[in-house]
């Protein structure tokens, strides 16, 4: 082999090298620092909570978040799904006049469903199924989570020291529970609706859940607080 290919196959090597370090440093960005903060975004910051302000620690967690579930592939519902899924959602609604424990059980179990419908881990796998959706849907997988904990408040028939979960220190009364479901719509409403086919529909969900949140006006049906017999 002559001096000048080997020379040329050198050359070629270290640019093949070097091509695969600038990905590398490309891939790592898209995952850390402001890329995790824009894909994650309150999760982001819930995450360092949780570490004490570490934000490595909470980067790295997050990374592996993304390594674990960013592959999945949400499967689109069919149109006679979405229609169920939202007759049982209106239903629990309405049952949260009479009976908002009852409610917010079923609420739970919906979206659990739901999001095992649209392909993400099976819903007795909790914290699985959470961890997935926080990498898809992290803008509003804490209804999930903050509902879920109401929900087991009652199952467990005990009070929960958990501010975050309920707002209070004991057990979630009406008000907690009303909260809790206002914010889970908004996720139920994201898996319901995200499919390539309406996601501007969904993304007009999303700001009228979001506006209804901040204004406390046109709430869903039976969720306004003196319109429930439970306390």
């Amino acid at each position: 082999m002559s001096t000048g290919v080997i020379i040329a196959l050198i050359v070629i090597v270290a640019a093949i090298v070097a091509v695969a370090a600038v990905m590398a440093v490309r891939a790592r960005g898209s995952h850390g620092g402001h890329g995790l903060k824009r894909r994650f975004g309150p999760e982001y910051d819930r995450a360092v909570a949780r570490h004490n302000g570490d934000v490595k620690a909470a980067e790295r967690e997050l990374d592996a978040l993304v390594e674990r579930h960013g592959g999945l592939r949400e499967r689109p519902l069919e149109p006679a799904e979405r229609e169920r899924f939202e007759a049982r959602w209106t239903a629990a609604q309405e049952r949260f006049v009479d009976s908002p424990r009852e409610a917010v059980t079923e609420a739970d179990r919906l979206l659990a469903e739901v999001a095992g419908a649209r392909g993400f881990p099976a819903g007795d796998q909790y914290e699985e199924q959470l961890a997935a959706l926080s990498v898809h849907h992290a803008h509003h997988v804490h209804g999930y989570r903050r509902v879920h904990r109401v929900a087991r408040v009652r199952a467990d028939g005990v009070g929960t020291h958990d501010a975050s979960a309920t707002g209070t220190s004991g057990a979630p009364g009406t008000e907690d529970m009303r909260a809790a479901m206002v914010e889970a719509r908004a996720l139920f409403d994201d898996l319901v609706g995200a499919t390539p086919h309406d996601a501007g529909r969904n993304r007009a969900q999303q700001r009228v859940t979001q506006d209804s949140s901040r204004s406390g006006h046109h709430l869903p049906r039976g969720f306004h607080r003196h319109q429930t017999k439970e306390g």
